[in-house]
C-alpha cells in the first residue's frame, strides 16, 4: 500500500499544468507550445489516457523518481509505471500544476513547477499530494518532448519521511 501510495505521488508530479502562470507564456512560440504540451498532458493523466501521457516523451527519456526503482531508463519502462500506477489507483485522479516556469535556448527547454493532486486507491482512500518536478525537453523536427524528468518530495531530515503535502 505504502510503494502504491509513493507511485502515485511521484508519477501525479507529472500531471501537469491546468494552472499556469500567465508569464509562462512570455517570449514566443516555444514556450507556448511547451505550455500546449503540459496542457495535453494533464488533460491525458486527468483520463489515464496512459498513450497520451506517453506521447509527451521522448524514446530515449531517463526519468529520476523518489522511489524504488528510483529511475526509469527508456520509453517502455516509464510507459509501464504509468500503467501500474493507474492499476493501483482505479479511482478518481485530479492533478494541476502550480509555479510553472519554462525557459528556452535553443531547441532545448528546462521547466520547474509543483504538482497538486490526489488519486485514489482499490480501498477508496483519497491520498492528497503536492510534488516538485523539473524537465528538460527537447525539440526535435518541430515538435518539443520530454527527455528528463526529475520528481521530488521535500524529507522531514528528523523522520527521514517524504513531505507529500508540502507546497514549497
Amino acid at each position: 500500500m505504502r510503494r502504491n501510495l509513493c507511485v502515485a505521488v511521484v508519477l501525479a508530479g507529472l500531471g501537469l499544468a491546468t494552472a499556469v502562470p500567465a508569464g509562462a507564456q512570455a517570449g514566443g512560440g516555444d514556450k507556448a507550445s511547451i505550455e500546449a504540451l503540459y496542457h495535453r498532458f494533464d488533460a491525458a493523466f486527468n483520463k489515464k489516457d496512459v498513450n497520451g501521457i506517453m506521447a509527451e516523451y521522448a524514446p530515449d527519456v531517463f526519468v529520476f523518481d523518489v522511489i524504488p526503482p528510483r529511475q526509469y531508463v527508456g520509453w517502455d519502462a516509464y510507459k509501464k509505471d504509468w500503467v501500474d500506477l493507474f492499476a493501483a489507483n482505479p479511482g478518481p485522479v485530479v492533478s494541476h500544476v502550480t509555479h510553472l516556469s519554462i525557459t528556452v535556448v535553443g531547441p532545448v527547454a528546462y521547466t520547474h513547477y509543483m504538482t497538486e493532486g490526489s488519486m485514489t486507491d482499490k480501498d477508496g482512500k483519497t491520498a492528497q499530494m503536492n510534488v516538485r518536478a523539473t524537465d528538460v525537453l527537447r525539440k526535435k523536427d518541430g515538435k518539443w518532448l520530454i527527455v528528463l524528468e526529475h520528481n521530488s518530495v521535500p524529507v522531514d531530515m528528523t523522520t527521514g519521511q517524504g513531505d507529500m503535502l508540502s507546497k514549497e
